[in-house]
């Protein structure tokens, strides 16, 4: 099977460019994109350079780009291609090396919505409780494994990177907007009111398309609007 993947390392290479390698998947026992890319590395090149670790898609670090898609390595079956498998690091972020996006906008943007807990009332004796109703508004939400496929595929993000919260973090902002044990939402919606943060988000649905967890960030983000419409009501 062919691969034509991404190369750039910015100490030797005055460009980018890409490099072909034909790799018997079979005698590598490869069934995986990640599988494949291992043994392309242990075998015919060692200065590839990509991200993996758990190999479960549960980490995210293996987010690329595979002929036209994001996705992740390790869950990616080579079955699902027909013809070579062109593989480029995820779009609209900055490359360190080869495979190996540069991340810190993303998790600045992430960071930007206070992802965790904010409860302003007196700490309880023992937990904050839920009733399973309120629970269940968390489903799809708290999923997320930050591998910033959704993110790095939309147009929105590419063009204001340091305006546009991206889906991933909308998704997450929602998570805690919804989350009963939270006491700042109408905070979290006012840090959110800017024409940039939530707004520049078109509905295109490419972070649905592409999200690995099967997670649903547009509606997520329409969810965000027509609280703060109420709120404004």
């Amino acid at each position: 099977m062919r691969f034509s993947i991404y190369r750039y390392n910015p100490e030797t290479d005055k460009k980018p460019y890409m490099q072909d390698y034909d790799l018997d998947t079979e005698a590598n026992n490869c069934y995986m994109v990640l599988d494949a890319l291992l043994a392309i590395k242990n075998t015919l090149d060692d200065t590839l350079t990509l991200r993996r670790s758990c190999r479960e898609g549960v980490c995210g670090s293996d987010g690329m780009n595979m002929n036209g898609k994001n996705g992740l390595a390790c869950t990616t079956h080579l079955s699902s291609f027909t013809g070579p498998v062109i593989i480029r690091p995820l779009p609209g972020l900055p490359v360190i090396r080869d495979l190996v996006v540069d991340m810190t906008q993303f998790y600045q943007q992430y960071e930007k919505v206070k992802p965790y807990l904010q409860n302003s009332d007196p700490v309880p004796a023992k937990e904050r409780l839920q009733s399973p109703a309120e629970r269940a508004k968390l489903d799809g939400l708290y999923e997320c494994i930050l591998c910033a496929c959704c993110t790095s595929s939309c147009p929105s993000f590419w063009w204001n990177p340091e305006k546009f919260v991206g889906p991933a973090g909308l998704l997450q902002a929602y998570r805690f907007i919804a989350d009963s044990r939270d006491t700042h939402q109408s905070e979290r919606l006012a840090d959110l009111a800017d024409p940039f943060s939530v707004f520049r988000c078109r509905g295109i649905m490419n972070c649905v398309d592409v999200c690995p967890k099967g997670l649903n960030p547009t509606k997520a983000i329409n969810h965000i609007k027509e609280l703060m419409l109420e709120e404004a009501v």
